[in-house]
């Protein structure tokens, strides 16, 4: 990670470090080609779910939307869902795949757990950051992301995890584990460089803060993949800022809550997903001529009446890694302006042990 001496305080840190950090997830997912093929194999027989808790969670949605575009059915279920609710859909030939930062989620550590009480059990791939950890003892296969030590809310951590799914998706798909791996670590490579041109524009936290304005009502909108990015994004800002945001599907945004637009309101449109974007370019128009402040993150050019921030054409696998950054230093700038020590937790922790 970039020495914290160049930045004020460890989340801004922590945030600058992700493109190292994605670049060692890339170069993790060549050495854990074995384990890529182990955590394969049963969902050629079986179902797939994936499931997770928080920034975990939401990191799964590339992967399932890419499988999905490849044909390969796969779902995707928080750990309480699947824990209280669900778990009786699981079959001996499934493949779960349980992601967790920490490896120490209480729900799903209790999955894993609960799995290994039943008599017919799927496969358990753990995807964590490091592998001496609860959930990865109890995993058939584990994943390790490589993410490194991270104190604030997840930035290194969700990056790392979409790169490791990412691979992982692609050898399910069909794709060898080393070339699966070895397309990751470039796309990851790719994805770095252009977090590095976000976090390197030291005037764009204030850019956005001006934007936002301190303005009572903010949403996130995103589809597909996007979807990561739309919900990491205001997760992170409710945990660094305080303050509440809303992550919606874009689409189900003009159903009902487009009353909400207006000089109150600042959207974050993420307009990266190649099938529906020129929907999320409307969307972000519309929103802006009804008088709504509105950030437009997308691959190129933005229509006037908006602040927009390109970020390229990137893997959709990799996309939300890149499209996540301006939430990240939104957050961050909030954070400064409110008095909150950035990335400091005053109610919730790092790590939640206990449902």
């Amino acid at each position: 990670m970039k020495s914290l001496g160049n930045f004020p305080d460890p989340f801004i840190a922590e945030i600058a470090g992700q493109p190292e950090a994605l670049r060692r997830a890339g170069s993790g997912a060549i050495e854990q080609t074995e384990a890529l093929e182990a955590a394969a194999a049963p969902a050629r027989r079986g179902r797939i779910v994936l499931s997770g808790m928080g920034s975990s969670y939401d990191a799964c949605y590339p992967a399932v939307t890419a499988l999905a575009a490849a044909g390969v059915a796969a779902v995707m279920l928080d750990a309480a869902e699947l824990l209280h609710f669900r778990l009786p859909i699981l079959r001996g030939e499934d493949l779960l795949v349980l992601v967790s930062q920490s490896g120490e989620s209480a729900e799903t550590v209790g999955v894993a757990r609960a799995i290994g009480d039943a008599g017919e059990t799927p496969t358990i791939a753990s995807i964590t950051n490091g592998t001496a950890n609860t959930l990865a003892s109890l995993a058939d296969v584990a994943l390790d992301t490589r993410a490194g030590e991270e104190t604030g809310p997840s930035t290194m951590t969700f990056v790392c995890a979409l790169a490791v799914l990412g691979a992982l998706a692609r050898t399910i798909a069909g794709a060898r584990a080393q070339d699966a791996a070895a397309s990751i670590a470039l796309e990851a490579g790719r994805a770095a460089d252009a977090i590095d041109g976000l976090v390197a524009d030291r005037a764009l936290p204030e850019r956005l803060a001006a934007w936002h304005g301190g303005r009572a009502t903010t949403v996130i909108l995103g589809r597909g993949a996007a979807r990561a990015a739309a919900e990491m994004g205001a997760l992170t800002i409710k945990e660094a800022a305080g303050m509440p945001v809303e992550s919606l599907q874009a689409a189900q945004f003009r159903h009902g809550p487009l009353e909400l637009a207006g000089p109150e309101l600042a959207a974050i449109v993420l307009a990266t997903e190649p099938e529906t974007v020129a929907l999320d370019r409307e969307l972000a128009a519309d929103l802006a001529r009804l008088g709504a402040a509105v950030l437009l993150v997308t691959d190129g050019a933005a229509p006037g009446g908006m602040l927009s921030i390109a970020i390229g054409s990137l893997d959709r696998l990799l996309t939300p890694a890149a499209s996540v950054v301006p939430a990240q230093l939104l957050a961050w700038r909030l954070s400064v302006a409110t008095g909150r020590i950035p990335g400091s937790y005053v109610h919730a922790s790092k790590v939640t042990t206990h449902e």
